[in-house]
């Protein structure tokens, strides 16, 4: 099994921002309601929006000071009905941008047992994360939601769709799976999202959403987010939607408020790197990113055995595993988080202040929602990369999306036998494909 169809069966429950604990949060974190010596959030601002008084009361309590840019755009378009494209890159508040109008719509409308709100996103963590945010800003107007996604029993979900519920959050194929044996009932949706539409594409799911977005009626309205916009979602979109308004926010670049830097080594010595620089960070949680799940094993035990607090997290692991350590790492109670892709998106946690790709990604879009793990709305935090000789070609094509080189320091003591081209001097080469660039032959 791939590691990307890990991804949809990965489960991690990511709790709202005001359920971490403060001292996740560090220095630099936005004030919350209710923080000594905050004067608490300027209401003003959400209420310009055309957002309600109770939604803006649930906006104080989850500590948006003010809103974010996707929230400024998209809101008031979502609440005068319109079908909107939005393009924003992690950390940006795009949750929040497509799930307060819901709330505010369906609240004004005829309650029915079938949901009236559908969200389509392509993980378990994001289900999870959107559960949690229609939890949040949708109790004080009792609309009820539930969450259903592989890796778990459908009897347990096919009775919760029973009892009814206003918002539905789903993955592609468990939503499809529980249509076709005639559980899912969605002739009444009036606001259809989808959540992270590239990674669907990415992912293969496009004829799934497809087929799901069939049985729900032409008069909807329809939100498509995504932290990319390639032509494959484009094509969706045209496909979809009605004269959408477009939104775009940072695209496809890192926040602002991440540090990036590339440390080149042998990529025999990226391990002993790594454990070098989590002895020059003496504060702040690390997320170390690996292409595998091999590799994240490995990792997770080396660094275990040098006396590193740590957890791994990736399909391998069983539901309840992923579970523990991710409220671990949520908790403060391990420092390190080994990870594949899983973790790239919906990972909302503040306190982390050192993304490492231990690898370097094969598609840079990824890179981009990986170190969007920190520098949380408006902290800040630092992106390290360990690059081989061998990872250049990936690299350049990141610094391509980026529009700009990233920083190369070599760490005394680590110094590379052979060291990577500097991005002016790439050339014809970079073309070539991993495998012949790593002197892999392929089989005849």
């Amino acid at each position: 099994m791939s590691e990307a169809h890990d991804d949809v069966r990965e489960a991690t429950q990511i709790k709202p921002e005001t359920e971490q604990n403060d001292a996740s949060r560090g220095a630099g974190a936005p004030p919350r309601a209710g923080d000594e010596g905050d004067d608490g959030v300027d209401s003003d601002r959400f209420a310009a929006l055309g957002l309600s008084a109770p939604l803006v009361v649930a906006v104080e309590r989850a500590g948006y000071v003010e809103p974010t840019e996707i929230q400024r755009q998209a809101i008031p378009a979502i609440l005068a009905g319109r079908d909107v494209l939005g393009t924003a890159h992690t950390g940006t508040g795009k949750t929040a941008a497509f799930t307060l109008p819901m709330v505010q719509r369906l609240a004004a409308t005829a309650q029915s047992r079938a949901p009236r709100g559908l969200v389509i996103t392509p993980t378990r963590e994001l289900a999870q994360q959107i559960g949690r945010a229609v939890t949040t800003y949708g109790g004080s107007s009792s609309i009820e939601s539930v969450v259903i996604h592989g890796g778990t029993p459908l009897g347990p979900e096919r009775e919760e769709l029973s009892f009814g519920c206003d918002v539905l959050v789903a993955t592609p194929g468990r939503l499809l799976d529980h249509i076709k044996r005639g559980n899912a009932d969605l002739s009444h949706i009036e606001v259809l999202i989808l959540d992270e539409a590239d990674r669907m594409l990415d992912m293969g799911f496009i004829d799934d959403v497809k087929e799901i977005v069939a049985e729900t009626p032409a008069a909807r309205q329809t939100l498509l987010f995504s932290a990319t916009m390639p032509g494959g979602v484009r094509w969706l979109a045209h496909e979809l939607m009605r004269d959408p308004v477009e939104v775009k926010v940072g695209l496809e670049t890192a926040a602002e408020g991440i540090r990036q830097v590339l440390h080149p080594c042998d990529w025999s010595k990226k391990h002993e790197l790594l454990l070098h620089l989590l002895g020059e960070w003496p504060e702040g949680q690390v997320l170390v990113f690996t292409r595998t799940r091999d590799t994240a094993t490995y990792l997770s035990d080396f660094l275990r055995g040098k006396g590193i607090s740590v957890d791994g997290l990736h399909g391998g692991k069983h539901q309840d595993q992923r579970d523990r350590a991710l409220q671990r790492f949520r908790d403060g109670a391990t420092r390190v988080l080994v990870a594949t892709n899983v973790a790239a998106r919906g990972l909302d946690i503040r306190g982390i202040r050192h993304v490492v790709n231990f690898d370097v990604p094969e598609d840079p879009r990824d890179y981009v929602h990986r170190v969007g793990r920190t520098a949380r709305g408006d902290d800040t935090g630092d992106a390290v990369t360990l690059m081989a000789s061998s990872d250049w070609v990936e690299i350049r094509g990141i610094e391509r999306l980026l529009g700009k080189s990233i920083d190369r320091r070599v760490v005394a003591g680590f110094e590379p036998e052979v060291e990577p081209p500097p991005p002016e001097d790439e050339g014809e080469e970079e073309r070539r494909p991993t495998a012949l660039r790593r002197g892999i032959r392929r089989r005849g």
